[in-house]
């Protein structure tokens, strides 16, 4: 029974090499805003380009989130333009899917600008001070 635990830790491993829980919250966002979006493709196109907004931020919502997850190298970039297109959907997608889309994408955009790859565990202070006690 080898395959699934190898599986499980070879998922971890690359888990851990990106902003993972950052870009799907971003891109759950996304695709809980595109799914409480009411009117259909036909009301769409005759409302114009306000109608059109409202389903173009969310699906570039769920764009941002997996291009977070699979290209890390340029997480900032898609953070920042997740947030401001996240914002964005206050105004074009039902108040950011109820706000529910709206917290989901604001928390995937913050988590993926704040990781940091490369980064040492912190220590607790108990830790630190044991290493400082057996120190000298």
């Amino acid at each position: 029974m080898s395959g699934p635990v190898g599986f499980r830790s070879a998922f971890r491993r690359w888990r851990a090499d990106r902003p993972f829980w950052g870009g799907l919250l971003l891109a759950l966002g996304g695709a809980w805003i595109l799914l409480t979006m009411k009117a259909s493709l036909k009301v769409v196109l005759h409302v114009g380009m306000q109608g059109l907004a409202g389903y173009l931020l969310p699906a570039l919502m769920v764009l941002l989130g997996l291009l977070t997850v699979f290209n890390p190298a340029q997480r900032l970039f898609y953070s920042i333009t997740g947030i401001l297109v996240t914002l964005g959907t206050w105004l074009t997608s039902n108040l950011g899917g109820f706000f529910v889309g709206l917290l989901l994408g604001a928390v995937g955009s913050c988590l993926a600008f704040g990781w940091l790859p490369d980064q040492e565990p912190r220590r607790g202070r108990r830790q630190r001070r044991k290493e400082a006690a057996a120190a000298p």
